[in-house]
């Protein structure tokens, strides 16, 4: 539920908002709320993940809000395809990207307004969605009530709150939030090394898999010899889930998860099995995901300054007794 900015409203009136469509179109357009749920609906299952989730685990430490594992959520999202929205304004050629803007505002002067981009073939590849509902119900005011930017696989960086503006651009956006805050470095799995210097930077997209186990902690004890179930939840990133595998001995052998439904490949997917924990004292219990296009978490983690991305298998030590 994070904002970037402090100074968000505190209610909205429905009957005066409007979401405005212009730039680089034939017909500028100011629709209703009301206008937006006459379009064909949509409903989709996504994650919503921060880029920095689980900061606070990189070594060495880098600044920045020192994240668990918690900021993320999944959710059932109702609304309407932006490629319809954009169609009726009619994009012109020459497009190249669509800026988002919504209604929080700066606490100081002169500091940048929040806005988004997209790739003009992106936002027209009929997922990216507009979103009045979430979870069957309205989209809640701190979820960004009354209309909401989805860009399912991708970090929420880009999913705007209070979408109030859509600006259709003919040139690559430079703005703050596009050209300087969440980059990551141009480099295979976006890792550099500690201390490394004069690498290229781009805009941070898609996420990467994930996988956790939710039902034993660090340090919890487990019976010798005795059935255990484990259980967690996966997601495959961009892609759904093709395999969960788990570990009960660090990492020495593994053992294909059991996976629960399937809501979508940009949903959670929960998967389960059952272990005996190999020998008496300190064991390690590990989880990791395979997408279906064919990405492993990694046993060692990557590295950047900022604190993205990180996917590395998790470990929950524990002792048998």
């Amino acid at each position: 539920m994070r904002w970037h900015w402090a100074l968000v409203p505190t209610q909205v009136d429905i009957t005066t908002f409007r979401l405005t469509v212009h730039g680089h179109v034939n017909q500028n357009l100011s629709l209703t709320l009301d206008d937006l749920q006459a379009l064909p609906g949509v409903e989709l299952a996504a994650i919503n993940q921060c880029s920095g989730n689980s900061r606070g685990y990189f070594q060495p430490r880098v600044p920045g809000a020192q994240w668990s594992h918690g900021a993320m959520g999944n959710a059932r999202w109702t609304g309407v395809r932006l490629k319809d929205v954009l169609d009726r304004a009619g994009v012109k050629a020459g497009a190249v990207q669509v800026r988002f803007n919504g209604m929080d505002e700066p606490v100081v002067p002169d500091a940048p307004d929040f806005m988004k981009s997209l790739a003009i073939d992106h936002v027209r590849d009929g997922e990216v969605m507009l979103a009045y509902g979430m979870n069957g119900a309205q989209l809640p005011l701190l979820n960004g009530f009354p209309l909401r930017l989805i860009v399912p696989g991708w970090y929420s960086t880009y999913w705007v709150k209070m979408l109030n503006d859509i600006e259709v651009l003919d040139r690559p956006d430079t703005n703050f939030w596009m050209a300087t805050a969440y980059t990551i470095p141009d480099t295979p799995h976006a890792s550099v090394r500690p201390g490394e210097t004069g690498f290229k930077s781009v805009p941070i997209s898609r996420m990467v898999p994930r996988s956790f186990i939710t039902n034993i902690k660090a340090g919890d004890t487990l019976t010798l010899g005795a059935s255990t179930l484990a259980r967690g939840i996966a997601f495959g990133g961009d892609s759904g889930v093709s395999r969960v595998d788990f570990s009960s001995d660090g990492g020495k052998s593994w053992q294909q998860a059991e996976l629960g439904k399937d809501e979508g490949k940009y949903s959670f997917r929960q998967w389960q099995t059952r272990f005996v924990v190999p020998s008496r004292g300190s064991q390690v219990l590990m989880v990791r995901c395979t997408s279906t296009s064919g990405e492993t978490q990694p046993a060692t983690p990557y590295w950047n300054p900022s604190g993205f991305m990180l996917n590395v298998i998790e470990q929950t030590p524990v002792v048998a007794a």
